[in-house]
């Protein structure tokens, strides 16, 4: 029998984080009034809410 913990790679765990990342920055964005750009943040929001896990999705698949 296959133990959990040994299935999971570092690969996998560090995905497996992005999405959930990606999940709450994109409902946080979704629900809440915080806007996609303002004047005195830019588009810091948006960039760690979303687009920094996407990128980091994008660079592990890239990668295997």
């Amino acid at each position: 029998m296959i133990d959990r913990h040994e299935s999971l790679s570092p690969r996998r765990v560090r995905a497996l984080i992005a999405l959930g990342w990606l999940a709450a920055g994109t409902t946080l964005l979704a629900l809440t009034p915080l806007p996609m750009h303002s004047e005195s943040l830019g588009w810091t929001p948006a960039f760690w809410l979303v687009l920094a896990p996407a990128s980091l999705l994008v660079a592990l698949r890239r990668r295997g």
